[in-house]
């Protein structure tokens, strides 16, 4: 074995043993807040800061989450990290894909997070999702839906798709009347060792195609302390009879600006 191996192997393992307390204890404490309908936005929260710091996840934000309410959050998607990285700051839930709910530990985080799974093979489930998305939002939870519906490469922002960001329009607006606000955020990872992540080193910290995720996340943890930039963007009103595919591509243009300024270390233009 070579000292690097060796090295490899003592961070994964001191890793491992900083992590298991709080997932030992925030997984059955998350599980009897849902219960009790208490304390369970907050403590998604502390266990993603805990999560972030022993990761050696350094965050930085550029804009602020949006104040009003119901307010949806669309975002560009990188990586698994995505999730603690976005958690740290406010008590979001994601809009996920069904098949999310069944990965080992990580759906069940998804679950006790209360995330929103959709199958987009399933159309006659559509109504009841939209449901659930429109009672959240009115309810005040801030929900993130990663619009490109995968994950890229860390080069580019993928197309975005419209349906679900229509949907959520309309499930609020169809209730009450009230608008829903569409907030665009982009996740920019930036540094590594403290120097600027390079265009061909951005697919390694990516997690997209067939990657595993186990040895992704081991490749990640070893590689050194991590910079992300979160990009936010100013809130627009969104109402039923609103223009979706308007809404969408202003959100996926503004994300591409937000995660360009970002890599280069501009100011985002207005």
């Amino acid at each position: 074995m070579t000292a690097d191996q060796l090295a490899r192997r003592v961070r994964l393992g001191w890793i491992l043993l900083a992590l298991a307390p709080a997932v030992g204890l925030g997984i059955p404490l998350q599980w009897l807040a849902l219960r009790a309908r208490f304390g369970y936005r907050r403590l998604p929260l502390c266990f993603h800061r805990y999560v972030a710091r022993v990761f050696r996840v350094r965050i930085r934000h550029v804009g602020a989450p949006a104040t009003t309410r119901p307010l949806l959050i669309v975002s560009n998607h990188v990586s698994w990290l995505d999730i603690t990285v976005l958690s740290t700051g406010l008590p979001v839930s994601f809009i996920a894909k069904s098949e999310v709910a069944t990965w080992p530990l990580f759906g069940l985080f998804a679950r006790l997070q209360r995330s929103v799974f959709v199958d987009r093979a399933k159309r006659s489930d559509t109504g009841q999702v939209n449901a659930e998305i429109a009672g959240r939002l009115r309810a005040g939870d801030p929900i993130v839906l990663f619009a490109e519906g995968t994950t890229s490469d860390a080069n580019r922002v993928l197309p975005f798709r419209s349906a679900l960001i229509g949907a959520a329009g309309a499930a609020v607006a169809g209730a009450d009347g009230a608008p829903v606000h569409i907030q665009p955020l982009a996740v920019t990872y930036t540094r590594r060792h403290g120097l600027p992540v390079t265009r061909t080193e951005r697919p390694a910290i990516a997690w997209y195609g067939d990657m595993d995720l186990l040895p992704h996340l081991a490749d990640l943890l070893c590689a050194g302390p991590l910079d992300v930039t979160l990009s936010w963007g100013e809130p627009v009103s969104y109402a039923a009879a609103g223009d979706r595919k308007a809404v969408t591509r202003m959100a996926e243009a503004r994300i591409r600006a937000l995660d360009a300024a970002a890599r280069t270390g501009r100011v985002p233009a207005a």
